[in-house]
């Protein structure tokens, strides 16, 4: 297991910048996610760890060594790829302890790493098929008992789930959440998946545009995101933002958001009255009632069952809202709906530069 340093990393194709100035520490035996739209470079700044791609500056550290100009095999690294990688004419088997013959590992102890790594991903019964004859999930868990035999500094995961279904993408989360707790090793995992980020990660690293827009542990970047970047890509359903303008009066702050309705918010550090703003608020913070009780109204546009809860799309004058409650409800379209919108739910940001306000 190893720590691993990006310091001041970045990346360009010719005049095409890509990655900018990266700055990240992950701890020894730590699970970090790196989130982020299609393009956004978490996918080169983890083949740039492995060293599968150049570093145009900056430097990374793994172990507390400056690995620069190490070639992949000397990194001491395993990587487990979407597209699984896997040699069709071998058995899982031999998969499995490729790396440990290239190495030259006598057989008494190839065998032993094997049938150990194959215990612990269930596999004990497909040592002798060929990759053909297995489904996605086993597969994917032949590619990640591949690089567990290495027992490497850290592992690094690229998308590794996106080309399963939604059934087995949910086992292979709680697999590879079993895995880490049990082996502890340093581990970086690429998706674009929220769901998968939130359940897997002890930190996430929120990417957009090359630059690292926030890291801190699932629940900060849902519970208070830094931008409207982040608030908008973690959570499901979405985030509402609403549109609105910054009200004071003296000590006491609200928003006016369409013609004219207030919202009560927390206190802000900063701020002027008239200030273009975007309001936050997840679905599941919109309280709703279908009686009327003197606060502002809207009706039902849509209702979607999930099953565990409910979303309701609710539409006022000028603005529409999300709002997730856990009962199975089904009100007809058009329902008169009563809603509240919570000030210690807010989450309030600039319109200009999409940053939050402190509070």
């Amino acid at each position: 297991m190893a720590s691993i340093e990006i310091q001041g990393v970045g990346k360009s194709y010719g005049a095409m910048p890509v990655l900018h100035h990266v700055d990240l520490s992950i701890q020894d035996g730590e699970f970090v996610v790196l989130i982020g739209p299609s393009g956004c470079g978490k996918s080169t700044l983890l083949r740039m760890i492995a060293g599968l791609e150049g570093i145009t500056s900056g430097a990374i550290r793994i172990g507390g060594q400056v690995v620069n100009e190490l070639a992949p095999k000397d990194r001491d690294i395993a990587m487990v790829f979407q597209s699984y990688a896997l040699y069709p004419h071998m058995t899982v088997r031999d998969n499995m302890s490729y790396s440990l013959r290239l190495r030259g590992t006598p057989v008494e102890r190839m065998t032993s790493v094997v049938s150990a790594a194959a215990s612990k991903l269930g596999l004990d019964a497909l040592l002798d098929r060929k990759p053909r004859t297995l489904s996605g999930g086993q597969r994917q868990r032949v590619a990640m008992g591949r690089s567990i035999v290495r027992q490497p500094k850290a592992f690094l995961f690229d998308e590794p789930l996106s080309n399963l279904d939604a059934r087995l993408r949910e086992q292979m989360r709680v697999e590879i959440k079993k895995l880490h707790r049990e082996l502890g090793t340093t581990s970086i995992y690429v998706t674009h998946d929220q769901v998968e980020a939130m359940t897997l990660a002890d930190r996430i690293v929120a990417m957009n545009g090359g630059v690292i827009q926030q890291v801190g542990t699932p629940l900060d970047l849902y519970e208070r995101p830094t931008n409207l970047f982040v608030a908008g890509f973690i959570g499901s359903p979405a985030i509402n933002i609403l549109e609105g303008r910054l009200r004071c009066d003296g000590e006491r702050r609200s928003v006016e958001i369409g013609s004219g309705e207030r919202i009560s918010t927390a206190p802000l550090a900063h701020g002027h009255d008239g200030q273009d703003v975007r309001v936050g608020i997840r679905p599941e913070d919109v309280q709703i009632s279908p009686k009327a009780d003197g606060g502002p109204t809207a009706h039902v546009e849509l209702v979607e069952p999930m099953g565990l809860g409910t979303i309701v799309h609710i539409r006022a004058t000028h603005h529409a809202l999300k709002a997730f409650v856990l009962e199975r409800v089904d009100y007809p379209v058009g329902t008169s709906i009563s809603y509240e919108l919570p000030a210690s739910k807010l989450h309030i940001f600039d319109a200009m530069t999409g940053q939050r306000f402190p509070e």
